[in-house]
């Protein structure tokens, strides 16, 4: 009896069993998003708008400081900060790249004095 060279691997039945599983998935698989009960709230005569505020703080590669597209000291800009609520507000900080670290390091270290949680960094692609 003459044996045969293993030399080729036959493909097609690897190609369907992952046709087959492939299948096998997608049929399975639910495409639904997110459901949720749908609830009618009721309505209450007073109202409370929760205004998030998104305040923007920029620093220049000369280290000017402003808030709100308004040059001011850091000091002035660190009393303007203190009466925010740093669970809601929104802070976003735009910094010059060729600016020095000391200056971001300033306004870091106030927001982190206030515990704001919500601190973005602007930067481009």
């Amino acid at each position: 009896m003459r044996r045969e060279r293993f030399d080729k691997m036959n493909v097609v039945p690897f190609i369907d069993i992952v046709l087959v599983l492939l299948v096998i998935v997608l049929a399975t698989a639910t495409f639904v998003e997110h459901q949720a009960i749908k609830v009618d709230l009721p309505t209450a005569s007073s109202k409370k708008s929760e205004e998030k505020k998104n305040i923007q703080i920029a620093v220049d590669k000369d280290g000017v400081y402003s808030y709100e597209k308004e040059v001011l000291s850091l000091e002035l800009i660190k009393e303007k900060l203190m009466k925010l609520d740093p669970k809601k507000d929104l802070i976003s900080l735009r910094m010059d790249k060729s600016s020095e670290f000391q200056y971001f390091v300033d306004i870091i270290d106030i927001l982190k004095t206030k515990g704001f949680e919500n601190i973005s960094i602007i930067t481009k692609q």
